[in-house]
Protein backbone atom coordinates (compact mmCIF):
# COMPACT_ATOMS: atom_id res chain seq x y z
CA UNK A 1 0.00 0.00 0.00
CA UNK A 2 0.71 3.93 -1.09
CA UNK A 3 0.93 5.87 2.61
CA UNK A 4 0.71 9.65 2.62
CA UNK A 5 1.33 10.85 6.19
CA UNK A 6 0.47 14.89 6.92
CA UNK A 7 2.41 16.30 9.81
CA UNK A 8 3.42 19.51 10.63
CA UNK A 9 6.82 18.10 12.27
CA UNK A 10 9.22 15.37 11.16
CA UNK A 11 11.99 13.74 13.46
CA UNK A 12 14.30 16.45 12.24
CA UNK A 13 12.04 19.24 13.53
CA UNK A 14 13.22 21.18 17.18
CA UNK A 15 10.32 21.21 18.52
CA UNK A 16 9.50 17.20 17.31
CA UNK A 17 8.02 15.76 20.81
CA UNK A 18 6.11 12.33 21.78
CA UNK A 19 3.67 12.24 18.29
CA UNK A 20 6.47 12.41 15.98
CA UNK A 21 8.28 9.29 17.76
CA UNK A 22 4.60 7.38 17.50
CA UNK A 23 4.69 8.44 14.15
CA UNK A 24 8.13 7.80 13.21
CA UNK A 25 8.05 4.27 15.14
CA UNK A 26 4.81 3.48 13.60
CA UNK A 27 5.74 4.53 9.88
CA UNK A 28 9.21 2.87 9.74
CA UNK A 29 7.55 -0.39 10.64
CA UNK A 30 5.31 -0.09 7.88
CA UNK A 31 8.04 0.59 5.55
CA UNK A 32 9.79 -2.57 6.83
CA UNK A 33 6.80 -4.52 5.84
CA UNK A 34 7.51 -3.21 2.03
CA UNK A 35 4.61 -0.63 1.87
CA UNK A 36 5.60 2.36 0.41
CA UNK A 37 5.38 5.11 2.99
CA UNK A 38 5.84 9.35 2.18
CA UNK A 39 6.05 11.39 5.68
CA UNK A 40 5.30 15.38 4.57
CA UNK A 41 6.07 17.93 7.02
CA UNK A 42 7.31 21.74 7.41
CA UNK A 43 10.48 22.56 6.03
CA UNK A 44 13.48 22.16 8.86
CA UNK A 45 16.52 24.45 8.15
CA UNK A 46 19.75 22.56 7.39
CA UNK A 47 17.81 19.63 5.67
CA UNK A 48 16.97 19.06 2.74
CA UNK A 49 13.60 19.02 1.35
CA UNK A 50 13.05 15.37 0.22
CA UNK A 51 14.92 12.59 1.47
CA UNK A 52 14.77 9.10 2.39
CA UNK A 53 15.41 7.75 6.09
CA UNK A 54 17.61 5.23 6.77
CA UNK A 55 13.82 3.02 7.62
CA UNK A 56 12.72 3.39 4.46
CA UNK A 57 10.45 6.36 4.99
CA UNK A 58 10.46 9.02 2.51
CA UNK A 59 10.09 12.50 3.99
CA UNK A 60 9.46 15.45 2.06
CA UNK A 61 9.63 19.30 3.53
CA UNK A 62 8.07 22.38 2.44
CA UNK A 63 6.67 25.30 4.11
CA UNK A 64 6.87 26.84 7.30
CA UNK A 65 5.14 27.09 10.92
CA UNK A 66 2.15 28.79 9.14
CA UNK A 67 2.78 27.68 5.71
CA UNK A 68 2.88 23.47 6.02
CA UNK A 69 -0.79 23.35 5.91
CA UNK A 70 -0.61 25.37 2.31
CA UNK A 71 2.37 23.24 1.08
CA UNK A 72 1.58 20.20 1.56
CA UNK A 73 -2.01 20.80 -0.61
CA UNK A 74 -0.10 22.40 -3.41
CA UNK A 75 2.88 19.30 -3.58
CA UNK A 76 -0.42 16.74 -3.27
CA UNK A 77 -1.63 18.30 -6.48
CA UNK A 78 1.83 18.57 -8.19
CA UNK A 79 2.10 14.70 -7.00
CA UNK A 80 -0.91 13.63 -8.68
CA UNK A 81 -0.49 15.53 -12.03
CA UNK A 82 3.27 13.36 -12.12
CA UNK A 83 1.32 10.21 -12.25
CA UNK A 84 2.25 9.83 -8.13
CA UNK A 85 -0.80 7.52 -6.77
CA UNK A 86 -1.46 6.79 -3.08
CA UNK A 87 -4.03 4.44 -1.27
CA UNK A 88 -4.27 6.27 2.11
CA UNK A 89 -3.78 9.84 3.16
CA UNK A 90 -3.26 10.10 7.04
CA UNK A 91 -3.94 14.03 7.96
CA UNK A 92 -2.03 13.79 11.19
CA UNK A 93 -3.26 16.89 13.49
CA UNK A 94 -1.41 19.53 15.46
CA UNK A 95 -4.23 21.43 16.55
CA UNK A 96 -5.05 22.76 13.05
CA UNK A 97 -6.02 19.39 10.71
CA UNK A 98 -4.63 19.31 6.38
CA UNK A 99 -7.97 19.22 5.79
CA UNK A 100 -6.83 16.20 3.47
CA UNK A 101 -10.37 14.59 3.10
CA UNK A 102 -11.51 18.01 1.42
CA UNK A 103 -8.81 17.88 -1.42
CA UNK A 104 -7.57 14.30 -1.50
CA UNK A 105 -9.24 13.71 -4.90
CA UNK A 106 -11.26 10.71 -3.67
CA UNK A 107 -8.56 9.08 -2.01
CA UNK A 108 -9.21 7.49 1.29
CA UNK A 109 -8.00 9.67 4.31
CA UNK A 110 -7.87 8.80 8.01
CA UNK A 111 -7.13 11.82 10.54
CA UNK A 112 -4.88 11.08 13.64
CA UNK A 113 -5.39 13.40 16.87
CA UNK A 114 -3.05 12.75 19.87
CA UNK A 115 -4.65 15.44 21.99
CA UNK A 116 -6.61 18.52 21.78
CA UNK A 117 -5.42 22.14 22.89
CA UNK A 118 -8.40 23.25 24.53
CA UNK A 119 -6.59 24.44 27.96
CA UNK A 120 -3.34 24.70 26.31
CA UNK A 121 -4.30 28.04 24.57
CA UNK A 122 -4.18 29.65 27.73
CA UNK A 123 -0.42 28.29 28.39
CA UNK A 124 1.05 29.24 24.71
CA UNK A 125 -0.51 32.64 23.62
CA UNK A 126 -1.95 35.77 25.59
CA UNK A 127 -5.53 36.84 25.40
CA UNK A 128 -7.69 37.64 23.79
CA UNK A 129 -5.59 35.24 20.75
CA UNK A 130 -5.76 32.45 23.68
CA UNK A 131 -9.76 33.21 23.85
CA UNK A 132 -10.34 33.08 20.12
CA UNK A 133 -8.26 29.88 19.65
CA UNK A 134 -9.95 27.77 22.03
CA UNK A 135 -13.28 28.50 21.53
CA UNK A 136 -13.38 29.83 17.93
CA UNK A 137 -10.41 28.30 15.93
CA UNK A 138 -9.88 24.86 17.45
CA UNK A 139 -13.80 23.79 17.32
CA UNK A 140 -14.07 24.95 14.09
CA UNK A 141 -10.99 22.56 12.97
CA UNK A 142 -12.06 19.77 14.66
CA UNK A 143 -15.41 20.12 13.13
CA UNK A 144 -14.07 19.42 9.96
CA UNK A 145 -13.27 16.11 10.93
CA UNK A 146 -16.73 15.09 12.31
CA UNK A 147 -17.31 12.34 9.33
CA UNK A 148 -14.00 11.82 8.69
CA UNK A 149 -12.18 8.41 10.95
CA UNK A 150 -10.23 9.55 12.95
CA UNK A 151 -7.73 7.65 15.17
CA UNK A 152 -6.36 8.67 19.25
CA UNK A 153 -4.46 7.14 22.10
CA UNK A 154 -6.85 7.45 25.28
CA UNK A 155 -10.22 7.80 26.14
CA UNK A 156 -9.81 11.60 27.35
CA UNK A 157 -8.71 12.53 23.82
CA UNK A 158 -11.42 10.30 22.43
CA UNK A 159 -14.05 12.15 25.01
CA UNK A 160 -12.55 15.31 23.78
CA UNK A 161 -12.82 14.85 20.33
CA UNK A 162 -16.61 13.66 20.58
CA UNK A 163 -17.25 16.86 22.83
CA UNK A 164 -16.41 18.56 19.31
CA UNK A 165 -18.74 16.78 17.15
CA UNK A 166 -16.61 13.90 15.56
CA UNK A 167 -18.16 10.10 15.58
CA UNK A 168 -15.52 7.86 13.62
CA UNK A 169 -13.37 7.43 16.41
CA UNK A 170 -10.88 4.78 16.98
CA UNK A 171 -8.79 4.11 19.67
CA UNK A 172 -5.53 2.97 19.28
CA UNK A 173 -2.77 1.85 21.42
CA UNK A 174 0.40 4.13 22.97
CA UNK A 175 3.82 2.16 22.52
CA UNK A 176 7.20 2.35 24.03
CA UNK A 177 10.28 -0.15 23.82
CA UNK A 178 10.53 -3.06 26.00
CA UNK A 179 13.95 -2.66 28.34
CA UNK A 180 15.09 -4.11 31.43
CA UNK A 181 15.63 -1.40 34.77
CA UNK A 182 19.51 -1.12 34.89
CA UNK A 183 21.22 -2.30 37.63
CA UNK A 184 21.40 1.33 40.08
CA UNK A 185 20.87 1.38 43.43
CA UNK A 186 17.76 3.94 44.29
CA UNK A 187 18.93 7.46 45.55
CA UNK A 188 19.54 7.78 49.66
CA UNK A 189 17.43 11.03 49.63
CA UNK A 190 14.15 10.91 48.98
CA UNK A 191 13.99 12.06 45.06
CA UNK A 192 11.44 13.29 42.66
CA UNK A 193 11.75 12.77 38.50
CA UNK A 194 9.68 14.81 36.26
CA UNK A 195 10.14 14.26 32.24
CA UNK A 196 9.34 16.35 29.79
CA UNK A 197 9.86 19.19 27.52
CA UNK A 198 9.81 22.02 29.41
CA UNK A 199 6.84 24.38 28.51
CA UNK A 200 4.15 26.77 30.07
CA UNK A 201 1.98 23.40 29.76
CA UNK A 202 3.84 21.10 32.39
CA UNK A 203 3.04 23.15 34.76
CA UNK A 204 6.30 23.08 36.32
CA UNK A 205 5.62 26.12 38.78
CA UNK A 206 3.42 24.63 40.16
CA UNK A 207 5.48 21.68 40.88
CA UNK A 208 7.77 23.75 42.70
CA UNK A 209 5.35 24.76 44.87
CA UNK A 210 4.35 20.97 45.41
CA UNK A 211 7.99 20.56 46.33
CA UNK A 212 8.05 23.41 48.28
CA UNK A 213 4.97 22.37 50.94
CA UNK A 214 6.37 19.11 50.94
CA UNK A 215 9.63 19.82 52.62
CA UNK A 216 7.89 21.32 55.87
CA UNK A 217 7.28 17.18 55.85
CA UNK A 218 9.99 15.77 54.31
CA UNK A 219 12.97 18.26 54.38
CA UNK A 220 15.39 16.38 52.30
CA UNK A 221 13.35 15.97 49.18
CA UNK A 222 14.95 16.50 45.99
CA UNK A 223 13.67 17.15 42.52
CA UNK A 224 15.37 16.12 39.14
CA UNK A 225 13.87 17.60 35.93
CA UNK A 226 15.08 15.61 32.42
CA UNK A 227 13.98 17.64 29.62
CA UNK A 228 14.52 21.01 27.78
CA UNK A 229 12.32 23.38 26.20
CA UNK A 230 10.86 27.20 26.30
CA UNK A 231 10.23 27.50 29.90
CA UNK A 232 13.10 26.01 31.13
CA UNK A 233 15.55 29.47 31.50
CA UNK A 234 12.43 30.80 33.53
CA UNK A 235 12.22 27.90 35.76
CA UNK A 236 15.81 27.89 36.22
CA UNK A 237 15.21 31.41 37.91
CA UNK A 238 12.51 30.23 40.06
CA UNK A 239 13.33 26.89 41.55
CA UNK A 240 12.94 26.22 44.90
CA UNK A 241 16.80 24.79 46.14
CA UNK A 242 17.26 20.90 45.49
CA UNK A 243 15.86 20.90 41.98
CA UNK A 244 18.30 19.68 39.87
CA UNK A 245 18.11 20.42 36.12
CA UNK A 246 19.76 17.09 33.69
CA UNK A 247 18.40 18.73 30.18
CA UNK A 248 18.24 16.48 28.02
CA UNK A 249 19.47 13.11 27.92
CA UNK A 250 20.21 10.03 26.10
CA UNK A 251 17.69 7.19 26.94
CA UNK A 252 19.94 5.25 28.54
CA UNK A 253 21.04 7.97 30.88
CA UNK A 254 17.03 9.09 31.33
CA UNK A 255 16.56 5.30 32.33
CA UNK A 256 19.22 5.19 34.54
CA UNK A 257 17.78 8.38 36.31
CA UNK A 258 14.26 6.90 36.37
CA UNK A 259 15.50 3.88 38.18
CA UNK A 260 17.37 6.00 40.36
CA UNK A 261 14.27 8.00 41.84
CA UNK A 262 11.63 7.01 43.86
CA UNK A 263 8.97 8.71 42.08
CA UNK A 264 7.82 10.29 38.88
CA UNK A 265 5.75 13.75 39.10
CA UNK A 266 3.61 15.23 36.11
CA UNK A 267 1.91 18.25 36.72
CA UNK A 268 0.67 18.55 32.87
CA UNK A 269 -2.23 20.39 32.20
CA UNK A 270 -3.13 17.76 29.22
CA UNK A 271 -1.31 14.65 27.78
CA UNK A 272 -2.54 12.66 24.90
CA UNK A 273 -1.56 9.86 26.82
CA UNK A 274 1.63 9.89 28.93
CA UNK A 275 4.53 7.86 27.85
CA UNK A 276 6.71 8.92 30.71
CA UNK A 277 4.55 6.91 32.98
CA UNK A 278 5.35 3.67 31.26
CA UNK A 279 8.81 4.14 31.38
CA UNK A 280 9.04 5.52 34.99
CA UNK A 281 7.35 1.99 35.66
CA UNK A 282 9.42 -0.18 33.13
CA UNK A 283 12.34 1.07 35.28
CA UNK A 284 10.43 0.27 39.30
CA UNK A 285 9.33 3.51 39.66
CA UNK A 286 5.46 4.56 40.43
CA UNK A 287 4.18 7.80 38.89
CA UNK A 288 1.97 10.66 41.01
CA UNK A 289 0.62 13.04 38.75
CA UNK A 290 -2.58 15.44 38.31
CA UNK A 291 -5.53 13.93 37.22
CA UNK A 292 -5.70 15.94 33.73
CA UNK A 293 -6.45 14.28 30.40
CA UNK A 294 -4.34 11.39 29.31
CA UNK A 295 -2.75 11.32 32.81
CA UNK A 296 -6.38 9.90 34.35
CA UNK A 297 -5.84 7.05 31.64
CA UNK A 298 -1.70 6.22 31.66
CA UNK A 299 -1.17 6.38 35.49
CA UNK A 300 -3.94 4.12 36.44
CA UNK A 301 -3.30 1.63 33.93
CA UNK A 302 1.09 2.10 35.37
CA UNK A 303 -0.83 1.55 38.80
CA UNK A 304 0.01 4.81 39.92
CA UNK A 305 -1.76 7.89 42.06
CA UNK A 306 -3.90 10.57 40.95
CA UNK A 307 -4.53 13.86 42.52
CA UNK A 308 -6.62 17.06 42.44
CA UNK A 309 -4.86 19.28 40.22
CA UNK A 310 -3.59 21.70 43.06
CA UNK A 311 0.05 21.94 44.43
CA UNK A 312 -1.72 21.17 47.40
CA UNK A 313 -3.14 17.81 47.04
CA UNK A 314 -0.15 16.63 45.19
CA UNK A 315 1.91 17.43 48.36
CA UNK A 316 -0.29 15.88 50.30
CA UNK A 317 -0.13 12.94 48.19
CA UNK A 318 3.55 12.65 47.90
CA UNK A 319 3.34 13.01 51.96
CA UNK A 320 1.31 10.04 52.00
CA UNK A 321 3.22 7.75 49.09
CA UNK A 322 6.58 8.71 49.40
CA UNK A 323 7.83 7.41 52.34
CA UNK A 324 6.83 3.84 51.36
CA UNK A 325 8.42 4.29 48.28
CA UNK A 326 11.43 5.39 49.68
CA UNK A 327 11.09 2.25 52.48
CA UNK A 328 10.56 -0.23 49.84
CA UNK A 329 11.39 0.55 46.17
CA UNK A 330 10.48 -2.01 43.77
CA UNK A 331 13.46 -4.26 42.20
CA UNK A 332 12.33 -4.72 38.99
CA UNK A 333 10.07 -2.33 36.18
CA UNK A 334 6.65 -3.42 35.85
CA UNK A 335 4.49 -2.92 32.51
CA UNK A 336 1.80 0.08 32.19
CA UNK A 337 -0.71 0.84 29.27
CA UNK A 338 1.54 1.18 26.55
CA UNK A 339 1.85 -1.84 24.54
CA UNK A 340 4.97 -2.61 22.45
CA UNK A 341 5.42 -0.96 18.85
CA UNK A 342 5.02 -3.85 16.61
CA UNK A 343 1.63 -3.95 18.50
CA UNK A 344 1.05 -0.64 17.93
CA UNK A 345 1.59 -0.58 14.19
CA UNK A 346 -0.63 -3.19 13.82
CA UNK A 347 -3.26 -1.73 15.83
CA UNK A 348 -2.79 1.47 13.47
CA UNK A 349 -2.74 -0.40 10.19
CA UNK A 350 -5.60 -2.64 10.62
CA UNK A 351 -7.84 0.84 11.68
CA UNK A 352 -6.48 2.29 8.38
CA UNK A 353 -7.02 -0.72 6.15
CA UNK A 354 -10.42 -1.24 7.00
CA UNK A 355 -11.31 2.63 5.92
CA UNK A 356 -9.42 1.86 2.74
CA UNK A 357 -11.14 -1.72 1.91
CA UNK A 358 -14.46 0.37 2.53
CA UNK A 359 -13.17 3.67 0.56
CA UNK A 360 -11.88 1.77 -2.76
CA UNK A 361 -8.88 1.67 -4.42
CA UNK A 362 -6.91 4.97 -5.47
CA UNK A 363 -8.34 6.64 -8.29
CA UNK A 364 -6.37 7.14 -11.55
CA UNK A 365 -5.01 10.64 -11.12
CA UNK A 366 -6.55 13.68 -13.78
Amino acid sequence: MRVLLFNRKCPAHPTAGGAEVYTREVLSRWAARGHDVTWFAAAVTGRPAEEVRADGVRVVRAGGRFGVHRAARAWYAAARRRGEHFDLLVDEVDTRPFGCATWSDGVPSVAFVHRVARELWAHEFPWPLSWFGRTVAEPRWLRTLADVPVLTVSPSSRRSLREYGLRRITLVPEGMDARRRPDVAREVRPTLVHVGRLTSGSQVDQLFEAVRLLREQIPGVRLWLVGDGPAARRLRRSAPDGVLFHGRVPVHKRDELLARAHALVSTAAREGWALAVDEAAAMGTPAIAYANPGLVDAVPAAQGVLVAPAPAALAAGLAEHLPGWCEAPSPGGWRGGALSWDEVADAVWEACAAHVARVGPDPAPV
